[in-house]
């Protein structure tokens, strides 16, 4: 695998006083999907926002292509990677093809005017995210499947190398998670792209990433290939559960004891 776009080494982060992040590593690398997984707190958006340099950090390295993310501001930042929020902000009156040529504001001037390249590249990112066929629909309007694809077409019209997306399909039915899974792998297989997906659904992080990193309690605990990763051990360690990972067959499903492992309050039964 190619050298890696980013790098964050020990990365700590301390919000309103609070401690959030006390250790995380998380690396992406071109052609590779990296799947951030946690239990609920565990700081897991909080470490794409900081490696996204969205997110101030007290401590560690973060870095995009050697570069320190702190020497990176503004439009070479929005050109180095794209950043889809977990809850976007939907404006009335916007449509999806305004809103995906917003995407185009890192490569454009100010008061300057999209010129031929940009339009053809916002084309290509309505193409490539599936929203071509609603371009003139408001975003009030949209599904939430619909409106996520619509955030990663904004991400894709930047035309970087990265894409982080923080938990794209936490609001999404089966089919709709479907169909972004299949579209990031696609940017990963098909375009070179790294993607960071932060993530739930184990399961759906089995399937789709390359690599895995378990993020608990603010630190890096396990990085690697799912099947290392996410064992029957580790759930139990971090999430406290009595479930196996099956992924066999080209099909991934995870089997949970659901009568067993922690009780309501959190801490396992007596």
């Amino acid at each position: 695998m190619s050298a890696p776009f980013l790098e964050a080494r020990d990365v700590r982060v301390t919000i309103g006083g609070t401690p959030i992040l006390h250790g995380a590593d998380l690396s992406a690398s071109a052609g590779e999907l990296v799947a951030v997984v946690g239990p609920n707190g565990a700081g897991k958006s909080t470490l794409a926002r900081a490696a996204a340099g969205l997110q101030s950090i007290a401590g560690g390295t973060v870095t995009w292509n050697g570069e320190d993310v702190k020497r990176l501001r503004g439009r070479a930042l929005a050109r180095t990677r794209a950043f889809v929020p977990q809850r976007a902000r939907v404006p009335d009156g916007v449509t999806v093809l305004e809103a995906v040529r917003i995407g185009r504001s890192p490569h454009v001037r100010p008061l300057q005017r999209l010129v031929a390249a940009d339009h053809e590249a916002v084309d290509r990112a309505m193409e490539r995210a599936g929203v071509a066929a609603f371009a003139g629909r408001q975003l009030a309007t949209l599904s939430g499947g619909e409106l996520q694809r619509v955030q990663i077409a904004v991400g894709l019209a930047q035309e970087t190398p990265v894409l982080i997306a923080d938990e794209p399909t936490s609001a999404l039915d089966l089919g709709a998670t479907a169909g972004l899974a299949r579209l990031l792998r696609d940017l990963v297989e098909h375009h070179g792209m790294a993607v960071v997906l932060v993530v739930h659904d184990l399961a759906l992080a089995a399937a789709v990433a390359d690599t895995v990193v378990v993020v608990s309690e603010g630190r890096t605990v396990a990085t690697g290939p799912p099947a290392d990763v996410l064992t029957s051990e580790r759930l139990a360690e971090v999430w406290h559960v009595d479930a196996a990972l099956d992924a066999t067959g080209g099909r991934t499903a995870l089997h949970v004891d659901w009568l067993c492992g922690t009780s309501p309050g959190g801490s396992p039964p007596h």
